[in-house]
């Protein structure tokens, strides 16, 4: 059996009583004045991309990791000031600001071992490649080690053209990075120690007819 600490116990307690007298629905006005805490588990869903939908952990350092959002800090903060910035930090990657919900699926839970999700980052692969589609990657993973976990290229790869697109999180402004895939994996280009940020896309093109 978990033991939850009886202080953030009672705090949260206290709050759905407090809602319930003030004729509030009990488990939205207790979520949203409970302050979140190292160790609580958030669930996350985002409605235009179920894929992104995800339990996260809040971090000893107080900070939640999302994909395309970044780092967020919840510790003292309540639900509903998290998912006010998951829409904020997730808005410039749909045409709309998204549908977030976000909602506390766990208290954290005192002298257990707590299990360390680690962080991880989400880079999209595009086109002529082996398994197109999103990676999931540690913090840190170069583009050569990218190249690897997307399992190679297709027949019809232009490897010399290889694009690195990467957003600019502040400004919203896309940067494209041209590679030479060949250089790299020859040791003729230092580009393969690049270290992959959330969010990057690897686009390889299709080879032209005589290239």
């Amino acid at each position: 059996m978990r033991c939850i600490s009886f202080t953030r116990w009672l705090l949260a307690v206290f709050a759905v009583i407090c809602a319930a007298a003030a004729g509030l629905p009990g488990g939205a006005a207790a979520q949203n004045s409970y302050a979140l805490g190292p160790g609580d588990v958030l669930s996350v869903e985002v409605l235009e991309d179920p894929s992104l939908n995800r339990n996260i952990l809040v971090r000893p350092d107080g900070l939640v990791s999302f994909p395309l959002a970044g780092t967020i800090r919840a510790a003292g903060r309540s639900v509903e000031s998290v998912q006010s910035d998951l829409i904020s930090q997730l808005s410039p990657n749909f045409s709309n600001p998204p549908t977030v919900f976000v909602s506390l699926e766990q208290l954290a839970a005192e002298d257990e071992p707590q299990e360390v999700v680690p962080p991880t980052i989400a880079v999209y692969v595009m086109g002529e490649v082996a398994t197109p589609g999103r990676l999931e990657l540690e913090p840190g993973t170069t583009l050569l080690q990218a190249f690897a976990q997307m399992g190679g290229f297709s027949n019809f790869a232009a490897t010399k053209r290889v694009q690195l697109r990467r957003r600019d999180p502040a400004t919203g402004r896309e940067t494209v990075y041209p590679l030479n895939y060949e250089a790299i994996s020859q040791g003729r280009s230092g580009n393969g120690s690049i270290a992959m940020q959330d969010g990057d896309v690897i686009l390889v093109p299709t080879r032209r007819l005589f290239e």
